[in-house]
């Protein structure tokens, strides 16, 4: 971990920085971020497709502590941003990557600790051999939905990801969650028949610039 932002490190070089989007800004998760994000998080409402139940600001705390820890696997990074509102500062919701790099099938054993961190995660049938692969995911809180936010977010993690050399992009997303599908869609990812947990698996590849977000 950087001492002085509190960002996440790995021994594979991917080092969340601060995004800038035009609404944005995607700030690496902090310890210090548990306490507004438990607010942001505690419609229940907002678990019923990303599943679990709103967490206490301790819970979240202590579950923070272990995301910028860093994954114990030096072939993973747990990449994480609060997606801060320019106008009003606020924090809204969340995105995250878990990067894996190219060496072959990613086991599910090497994403144990990813799971149990509530991180998204690659499975046996994911192959990691066309360079890094990221597995994202994001979370808008109930007020700020409606507003383009989780996809300006997204978006932005995309670009990252794709400008420091991922090439391959993957989330789960459930059936019923025409929002998610959505946000997905406009970074470029497609629906494939394969199902994982209940979800669907969307891929695309990881563009530097992800393909113009339909208005």
């Amino acid at each position: 971990m950087d001492e002085s932002t509190g960002a996440l490190t790995s021994m594979s070089g991917f080092t969340p920085e601060p995004i800038p989007t035009a609404r944005l800004v995607l700030l690496p998760l902090g310890v210090e971020h548990a306490e507004e994000m438990a607010a942001v998080l505690a419609d229940p409402a907002l678990h019923t497709f990303i599943g679990g139940e709103p967490a206490t600001p301790a819970a979240l705390r202590a579950r923070y502590e272990r995301l910028v820890a860093g994954s114990p696997d030096p072939a993973e990074s747990w990449c994480n941003w609060v997606i801060r509102l320019r106008d009003g500062g606020r924090l809204t919701g969340f995105v995250q990557a878990t990067v894996t790099e190219a060496h072959g099938t990613v086991t599910d054993a090497a994403t144990a600790g990813a799971r149990a961190v509530g991180h998204r995660h690659l499975d046996e049938a994911a192959p990691a051999a066309a360079g890094p692969v990221a597995e994202i995911a994001w979370v808008v809180g109930t007020r700020w939905q409606g507003r383009g936010i989780a996809t300006e977010a997204a978006r932005g993690m995309v670009g990252w990801l794709g400008r420091r050399g991922v090439r391959t992009l993957m989330a789960h997303i459930h059936p019923d969650h025409r929002a998610s599908a959505a946000v997905a869609t406009a970074c470029g990812l497609a629906p494939t028949d394969v199902w994982h947990d209940g979800e669907v698996r969307w891929t695309g590849p990881a563009a530097l610039s992800p393909p113009p977000a339909r208005s």
